[in-house]
């Protein structure tokens, strides 16, 4: 995420804020890294994108692009990335009735000495999708928690025990805004 003063631009027309699980959710950075590839990341008002609690993203990938690919992606992502971190983890679900994906993932930053100093969960929502002028694309719908060092870690770690598919549910029945790419 790249770090700047001006405002952040609404590639994908999503009406805002976004409600999700009560909290208001506005359009605080935006990236368009590529000519297919829209990245949008939403934030509770007085949350900061380097030290958050709960973060929504929104991306798109225009074009002839295959849900199950853009997943397969993602997962071996993660796998490399779990060679060096153990601690992370990945389940991912296939709904089939609508064709959609989830993938509800941890990932871990270490301190110099090992210890945790952030840990993330995410759930992420995947759907191909056409918008209004016929462009076909897969999008994501991301939730994104966060605790920062050890002790907060461990807690995440036991509430996730206990209320794991709470967060899944919440995504899976989340009505995603309908988007519109600008380009």
């Amino acid at each position: 995420m790249a770090q700047n003063n001006k405002p952040a631009t609404d590639f994908m027309a999503v009406p805002g804020p976004i409600v999700f699980d009560s909290k208001a959710y506005n359009l605080n950075w935006s990236s368009h890294p590529a000519a297919n590839f829209y990245k949008q990341e939403y934030l509770v008002k007085g949350e900061n994108e380097d030290k958050y609690k709960t973060m929504l993203l929104i991306d798109a990938i225009t074009g002839q692009q295959e849900l199950k690919d853009v997943v397969r992606t993602k997962v071996a992502e993660l796998k490399k990335m779990k060679e060096g971190n153990p601690v992370i983890n990945y389940e991912i679900i296939q709904n089939p009735k609508t064709s959609e994906y989830m993938l509800d993932f941890l990932l871990t930053v270490n301190a110099a000495d090992g210890s945790i100093s952030i840990i993330e969960r995410n759930v992420y929502r995947y759907k191909a999708f056409t918008d209004k002028a016929g462009k076909k694309a897969v999008m994501l719908l991301g939730v994104s928690t966060r605790a920062y060092g050890a002790a907060a870690a461990n807690q995440l770690l036991i509430a996730l025990k206990a209320s794991r598919k709470e967060l899944m549910n919440k995504v899976a029945q989340f009505k995603i805004p309908e988007l519109n790419i600008n380009n």
